[in-house]
């Protein structure tokens, strides 16, 4: 079993992902095991520190989350984020009650005494609140650190048992200083070295690999994104030949999207590819079909029947590889006390038996991270930086029922929206960009006659790891010109508005 720097423990929170991501970037060893575990289990990986998550529940609830109590008997180092501060309060007999209203958002933190914590950090500092709990009384030879506005106990510890309690997340990037203050807690109070990087995953994963594939064959699943290009690359360097990977066209992709796939593999990675037409059997499914999770369910449980077909004409497979990351395993709630946002294709949507078992080298890794790897093994940044894009494919961006002349609309309106983007510049300057068809009509004026079509809205976004993203403040000149070629160029829409809204709360994808 790895040793580990740092321990996360879950308890549900979206962001708990984020706290082992904001470590490992820094060079610090974190893994994330839910709030429940054994103790032994937690002895077993050997931690430097223990970090517990926040989560929707509240302490005083009947349906709390509850970790086993003899972590704070290990003689490790422990901080307490949000939930966590709040379990730790509870623990040693302090008060949690229901805060006077929800706080949400950027607050300002006032630091009052110096701490390791703290350290080569400023006085005050803005922080991102997300709780509708506090704590209103102080903990037997505790210390307050920091204070808000809403909280004089927004930060405290007992620096004797080096254990730290914050009311904040600093793992999500409005704390401005939040990646300091966990590097703060790695080195400085765990004593942990920055050693991990995405070099040595590489070679974990690729002697990890061998070590269970043996001299079976594994069946690797490909998009055409970097995800699924980056596990290709890893099964290439680890088994060679034992490898077989195949791209399925499942009838929901972007203009030109089959032809651009085959060509990358091919010329850019080198890599033998098997390309599937599997798009009526796909479509025949999805037809009637309105609800965005039963859509997710019908194409993770066609892409499995179709690879599992697929894998009877090679003899010796009994692995199917794909590259599921980090953030499908936790909106997809498949780990710790995390509530389920959306079911991802290949984590919530996969059938529950499946005769080929799973290979996912990237499941604990981060969108940057993967392409950090990528690099590492020698892909191109054109493959390597190419926007995210979704294995259910445009089925998630037609809001309703999935036919031929949506994903036709929405593949014209999609090019245009790209092309403008490469033009301009701005394709590179953001995360991910594409159209949604809203199936909503409205009433418009095309020359000097009434027109009745469809709304198209532009999502654009930046983001660094996909758990939270920020509308993209394109300039209203390139705005116009992508409203004024879709409404001209795509017969059947006359309508173009353009998605401002962040993650969270909303997803980057509409379903």
């Amino acid at each position: 079993m790895k040793k580990v720097d740092i321990l996360v423990l879950d308890f549900g929170s979206q962001y708990t992902q984020l706290i082992a991501r904001r470590l490992r970037e820094q060079g610090f060893y974190a893994e994330i095991m839910p709030f429940n575990v054994n103790l032994s289990d937690i002895k077993a990986k050997e931690p430097r520190g223990i970090i517990l998550s926040g989560g929707p529940a509240s302490v005083y609830a009947k349906d709390a989350y509850f970790c086993d109590k003899g972590i704070f008997d290990l003689g490790l180092p422990i901080l307490g984020i949000c939930y966590g501060m709040q379990l730790m309060a509870h623990y040693f007999k302090a008060r949690v009650a229901p805060a006077g209203h929800k706080e949400y958002g950027k607050a300002q933190i006032y630091l009052k005494k110096d701490s390791a914590l703290f350290k080569n950090l400023p006085k005050k500092q803005i922080v991102w609140m997300s709780h509708s709990d506090k704590v209103e009384s102080l903990p037997k030879d505790y210390e307050v650190l920091a204070t808000s506005e809403n909280s004089e106990f927004c930060v405290f510890a007992n620096e004797d048992l080096n254990f730290y309690a914050l009311q904040f997340h600093p793992e999500v990037e409005h704390s401005e200083f939040g990646k300091s203050i966990l590097k703060n807690f790695a080195k400085f109070i765990c004593k942990c070295e920055s050693s991990w990087n995405m070099g040595s995953f590489a070679k974990e994963q690729i002697k990890k690999i061998r070590e269970e594939v043996g001299a079976s064959k594994v069946l690797c699943a490909v998009s055409g994104g970097v995800d699924s290009s980056v596990v290709a690359a890893l099964l290439a360097s680890a088994i060679k030949d034992q490898a077989i990977i195949v791209f399925v066209d499942n009838g929901l992709l972007r203009a030109g999207e089959r032809q651009q796939v085959e060509f990358m593999f091919k010329n850019t990675l080198g890599i033998s590819l098997i390309s599937l037409d599997a798009s009526k059997l796909f479509l025949s499914r999805l037809k009637g079909v309105l609800d965005p999770e039963q859509k997710r369910k019908i194409i993770g449980k066609t892409f499995i029947e179709v690879f599992e077909e697929e894998a009877k004409k090679h003899k010796g497979v009994k692995f199917l590889a794909q590259g599921t990351l980090y953030t499908d395993i936790i909106e997809s709630s498949v780990i710790g006390a995390s509530k389920t946002i959306k079911s991802h294709h290949n984590v919530g949507g996969l059938p529950e038996k499946m005769s080929l078992k799973l290979i996912e080298p990237l499941k604990e890794i981060f969108k940057d991270e993967v392409r950090s790897l990528g690099l590492e093994l020698g892909l191109s940044k054109e493959v390597v930086f190419r926007h995210p894009f979704p294995g259910p494919g445009l089925a998630i961006r037609i809001m309703g029922e999935v036919n031929e002349q949506g994903l036709e609309l929405l593949r014209r309106a999609d090019t245009i929206l790209l092309e403008e983007l490469r033009s301009s510049g701005w394709y590179d300057k953001t995360w991910q960009a594409f159209c949604v068809l809203l199936n909503v009509k409205s009433v418009g004026v095309m020359g000097d006659n009434r027109s009745y079509d469809n709304t198209i809205c532009l999502r654009v976004v930046n983001a660094s790891d996909g758990m939270t993203a920020s509308f993209s403040h394109l300039p209203y000149e390139l705005l116009e010109n992508i409203s004024r070629r879709i409404i001209n160029e795509v017969q059947g829409i006359n309508r173009v508005v353009y998605d401002i809204s962040s993650k969270p709360p909303a997803t980057i994808e509409w379903e």
